[in-house]
Order: structure tokens, then C-alpha cells, then sequence
């Protein structure tokens, strides 16, 4: 386009700037035949479907980038009339092999990109034709009509350019679609990625979990205590059952979590010398059947507060689980009255990094769920001179 703008200002320039023209004329056509080549191959990316042709089209661009020097040369050894009857010779040559590009293009790429390009080629190549038939049989033919020869340069020029203007739109439009697909695309991937991650550590922690209860069943039989350890793999056998129901996704209500727990504090009250007192209140503001989160992802903690917390207090032991809404978040309190987090570190020489590990792989998968937004998983020792205990607070987004 830009070479064709200085060709058809040959038409306004000053008298005296005409010289210049003389050099330039044709060689700006050649280069311009060249752009417009090298533009098609990109634009119909004849490289990916014309492999055998495409370097054809790449000999074609080479030659006219040839042809732009030589004409100028030729004003300067020859003069202008010979570029004139040399053009006169080449042009049909070019016309011929345009031609035979557009049959090849329609032929082998069939879309309509390739269709709409042909077209906007052939009103400019039969326009542009049209006013070289001034080098053939003069300009007389055209005045008498009232034409200018040049007229259908313009006009070819303008309609070609609006075509090639609408097809990079559309194509333009094509990558944006292809973009966002991709996006998609990824962003699916991802989230099957962190749904593999959470499965991942779903499955290192139940071995964990069912390592306890069949070390507690065994306790049982070796006890001989018979009727607890049928009842123990009563309730062992439905908490399994209902595991492996949930196990098919990664994530579940807040209300089946609830129910499943529920199965399982009953476990872990038979495991327990004297047992303890499991407290659930849930505000009423909640829906539990909408929450999504993890699979087990409370059971971890509360599994910490016995094993950790009232396992080692003498007298009445107690664990009050609240879930409530605060703000835009849901507030899940796992409280005990054990002997407190510092104590039972210094006892069992635990240290910050070994963390009871069920729930440090359930805080991974909080974290992926929720992609680390507004997660907070705080424990802390609530013990002072009146009672001891520890504190679990687990804050995610109502919605995710």
C-alpha cells in the first residue's frame, strides 16, 4: 500500500519533482508486486498449506525486488521509453502468473479468507490492467469517455485495500477466539492439575487414617473385648462405605463433611479411655449443602485435638467444633480443652515442622482449592491458669 501511494503521487506532484518519478515509477511497482506477495504468503500461510508451491511465490518476491534496481538502471543508461516497453512486456508475464497464483490459492486452500483475498486481487489486477491499456492504445480512448486512465488504479487500489482491511479483521477476530479458547483451555487444565493435587494428598492421608483404626481394631481382638470390636467394625465398615462413595471427586458439601466426621469422632469416642463429648453448632445463616470444600478436611483436626490435646488430660474431655459465617468467609473452630499445643509439643518433642501430618496436607488442599484466597488456618494454645486447651481456626471464602 505504501509503495502504491508514492506510485499515484506521481499524479499530484509538482512538474519539477517528475524526474524523479522517471527513476522511481515502475521499481516502486516492482516492490510494491514484492510486499503484496510476501503479504499473501503470510496472510494465507502458504507455507503451512502450499508447501510445494510456496517457493514459487518466494522466487516471485525475489524477482520483482530484482526488477525494482534494474528499471532504474535502465532510466539511467536508456531512458523512460525503454522502462515503458520493457513494463509492457513483464506486466502481461505478471498478470499471467497472479492468475495462475489465484486458481492455485482457491483450489488448494478452501476457506473463505483465501476466496475474499482472491477477489479483492482480481478487482485491482483487472482494474489496474484496465489503466495500463494506456501504454497499448494511448489515452485517447479513455478522454473521449471522459475517464482519466489512472482512474481505475484508484479505484482497484481503494477496493482491494477495504477487502484485505475486512479479512485481517476477520482474522484478527479468528486469533482473539483462538486466544480466549486457549485461556480456557488452560485455565480447565489447571484446575484438573489442582484437583489431582488435592486427590494426591486425599490419598496420602486416608492410609493414615485407616492405619489408627485397624491399629485400634487390633487393640480390641488382643483385649478380647469382642463386642466393642464388632461394633467398632460396624461403624468402621460404614465410614469406609462412605469414603469411598465421596472419593470420586475431590471436593464435597460442607454438610456431607459434617456427616462423615460425625462417623468418625464415633470411632475415635470407643478409642478413647472414658470417652469425650463431641459439640457441633452451626449458624443457622449457612447453607451447608452449597459449601464446597475438601474431602475430610475437618477430620484432621479434629483427629489432632484427641491424639494431641484431651488423649493425655485426666477428667472430663471435650471438643466443640463451630462453624459460622463471618463477613464473606465461613469460620470453622475445632476447640479442646487438652493439655494446650506447648505442652504437647515438649512432651512429644514435636517441633513447628512436624506438624501432625493430616493436617498439614489438609491446609494444602484448602489452599488449592481456593487458590490461597482468603485462606487462614491459625492454631494457637488457649491455656491459662483457670483451664488449658488449643484453638484451630480454618477461614476460606463462603463461595468459591
Amino acid at each position: 500500500m505504501f509503495a502504491l501511494t508514492i506510485y499515484l503521487l506521481k499524479h499530484v506532484a509538482p512538474e519539477s519533482s517528475q524526474f524523479i518519478f522517471e527513476y522511481a515509477n515502475f521499481s516502486i511497482q516492482f516492490l510494491g508486486y514484492a510486499a503484496y506477495v510476501a503479504f499473501a504468503r503470510e496472510l494465507l500461510q502458504t507455507r503451512l498449506h502450499l508447501l510445494e508451491w510456496d517457493k514459487f511465490f518466494e522466487v516471485g518476491v525475489k524477482v520483482m525486488l530484482s526488477l525494482a534496481p534494474a528499471f532504474i538502471l535502465t532510466q539511467f543508461f536508456f531512458g523512460y521509453d525503454f522502462q515503458v516497453k520493457a513494463f509492457t512486456i513483464i506486466a502481461p508475464l505478471l498478470t499471467i502468473f497472479t492468475l495462475i497464483c489465484f486458481y492455485i490459492i482457491i483450489v488448494k486452500i478452501k476457506d473463505k479468507f483465501s476466496i475474499y483475498f482472491v477477489i479483492g486481487s482480481m478487482i485491482y489486477v483487472v482494474l489496474a490492467n484496465t489503466s495500463f491499456l494506456e501504454f497499448f492504445i494511448g489515452k485517447e480512448p479513455f478522454i473521449e469517455r471522459g475517464i482519466q486512465p489512472m482512474f481505475f488504479v484508484y479505484l482497484g487500489t481503494i477496493l482491494q485495500c477495504l477487502i484485505f482491511a475486512v479479512i485481517i479483521g476477520f482474522i484478527l477476530k479468528r486469533i482473539q477466539d483462538k486466544s480466549k479458547n486457549a485461556e480456557i483451555r488452560l485455565a480447565v487444565k489447571l484446575k484438573e492439575m489442582e484437583e489431582l493435587k488435592m486427590t494426591a494428598l486425599q490419598s496420602q492421608m486416608n492410609p493414615h487414617f485407616l492405619f489408627n483404626s485397624l491399629n485400634s481394631i487390633n487393640n480390641f481382638v488382643l483385649k478380647n473385648d469382642v463386642e466393642k470390636a464388632s461394633d467398632y467394625i460396624t461403624k468402621f465398615s460404614k465410614l469406609i462405605r462412605v469414603i469411598l462413595n465421596s472419593s470420586s471427586s475431590p471436593t464435597s458439601t460442607l454438610s456431607d463433611e459434617l456427616g462423615i466426621l460425625s462417623l468418625y469422632v464415633k470411632l475415635e469416642q470407643m478409642r478413647v479411655t472414658g470417652g469425650f463429648d463431641y459439640n457441633v453448632v452451626v449458624d443457622n445463616d449457612l447453607n451447608l449443602d452449597q459449601i464446597k470444600v475438601p474431602s475430610l478436611f475437618l477430620q484432621p483436626f479434629i483427629e489432632n485435638a484427641i491424639w494431641h490435646g484431651i488423649m493425655k488430660k485426666r477428667g472430663k474431655k471435650i471438643i466443640n467444633l463451630s462453624i459460622k459465617k463471618e463477613e464473606n468467609n465461613v469460620l470453622c473452630l475445632v476447640k479442646d480443652n487438652g493439655i494446650g499445643i506447648n505442652k504437647a509439643k515438649q512432651e512429644s518433642h514435636m517441633t513447628q515442622k512436624r506438624k501432625f501430618f493430616g493436617a498439614r496436607a489438609t491446609e494444602n488442599r484448602i489452599r488449592i482449592l481456593y487458590q490461597n484466597d482468603a485462606v487462614r488456618i491459625v492454631t494457637k494454645d488457649i491455656s491459662n491458669d483457670k483451664e488449658t486447651g488449643t484453638e484451630v481456626s480454618i477461614v476460606f471464602p463462603l463461595t468459591n
